[in-house]
């Protein structure tokens, strides 16, 4: 069965929850500029699947997502320095990223689909 809306996809989902995950986790720290930095990226990812699923072809889907793999290393290299500076513990950065690398697999495998699918 084919998907027609984005919530539908299962990629969209997982990064409305890391998004989630990192906004509980960021509420309370006080450099704002990392929290907001940290924040915006992670919503990135998902606001860009968002925006190429219903775009007419699969290449201009593909630009979106190139964009939120770029988000979601972002979002890496942001907890990496969230641990360095203890914003984050280490079994945050443990779980984060766990997720982020779940979600890349995700998104290279969409990609790589979408480019055997042309439409």
């Amino acid at each position: 069965m084919k998907i027609q809306k984005f919530e539908d996809l299962k990629i969209w989902q997982k990064s409305i929850q890391l998004a989630t995950k990192i906004y509980q986790v960021t509420e309370a720290n006080s450099d704002h500029s990392f929290s907001n930095q940290l924040r915006r990226a992670s919503v990135s990812i998902s606001n860009n699947i968002a925006e190429g699923f219903d775009r007419p072809s699969n290449k201009d889907f593909i630009r979106f997502l190139v964009i939120s793999k770029g988000s979601l290393n972002e979002v890496k290299s942001m907890i990496y320095l969230g641990t360095e500076l203890k914003y984050l513990k280490e079994e945050q950065k443990i779980i984060f990223l766990t997720q982020t690398s779940e979600l890349q697999k995700m998104i290279w495998a969409l990609i790589n689909h979408l480019k055997t699918n042309s439409k």
